[in-house]
């Protein structure tokens, strides 16, 4: 029996990498677990993967009805909703901000920290408010810094970590709020930035390698577990030690 038995969790984007592992990591560990995707076959393939205590709910978090049907669909299978990982996104539009495309800036923003916001309020309307639950935010160390051709995701994403604090604030004490930055993850999303030079890239790490979707998981499961159960309102960083490179010594 794990730590998670007889608790249910919501995953969006939970089709394929961080949030197939995330909700890999939460079942494995006792927990029931909607998972959310745009992909209703890839999402067919997840819930056949992780077993009897997972169902789906396809559908796009940017659409404003999506987070309600998916939170009603967890209430309805499960009876309760006691964990809300909000791992679902989008890294469009790519490219200098002066080139952005006003429309893709805002589809960018509605994925990436309205829905979130969403899906929060409906959990706590839901559920949250008279039962208490954690709710983990994914963002990215990117926010700790700047990058070529992504300044729309990394502000959508500092726009979520603000976001994160605000409702650890003002949901406390019965919900904690907390957010998850990976580093480089070998996952789809980011193919474009590891594929072309992962042995360069692992070598500026500390840990000498690029991250895996599970290295992230791990990191949620705690989160949301007891062990956890004073901690809300704190961003907690995966990026195999790339904020403290400068100081490792080279032979």
């Amino acid at each position: 029996m794990g730590s998670l038995t007889g608790r249910a969790a919501l995953v969006t984007g939970g089709s394929r990498g961080i949030g197939l592992a995330v909700a890999e990591a939460l079942t494995a560990d006792g927990a029931a677990v909607c998972v959310t995707a745009r992909d209703p076959r890839g999402l067919a393939d997840a819930v056949r993967r992780l077993g009897p205590r997972a169902i789906g709910c396809p559908g796009d978090v940017a659409d404003p009805a999506h987070p309600e049907a998916a939170v009603a669909r967890a209430l309805t299978e499960f009876g309760r909703l006691d964990i809300l990982v909000n791992n679902a996104a989008t890294n469009a539009p790519l490219g200098p901000l002066m080139a952005v495309d006003p429309l893709a800036w805002r589809t960018a923003f509605t994925a990436n920290v309205e829905a979130p916001l969403r899906l929060t309020q409906a959990a706590w309307r839901g559920w949250m408010r008279d039962h208490g639950g954690a709710v983990v935010n994914i963002c990215t160390e990117g926010t700790h810094g700047v990058g070529p051709d992504v300044g729309a995701y990394g502000t959508t994403k500092t726009a979520l970590l603000r976001l994160t604090r605000q409702l650890a604030g003002e949901l406390a004490p019965s919900v904690r709020v907390n957010a998850v930055s990976p580093g480089l993850v070998r996952t789809e999303m980011a193919r474009f930035v590891w594929e072309p030079g992962e042995p360069e890239i692992a070598a500026t790490l500390p840990l000498a390698r690029i991250g895996e979707p599970e290295d992230v998981a791990r990191a949620v499961r705690w989160l949301v577990s007891d062990e956890a159960s004073w901690i809300t309102g704190t961003d907690l960083v995966v990026d195999g030690g790339r904020r403290v490179r400068a100081a490792r010594r080279t032979n």
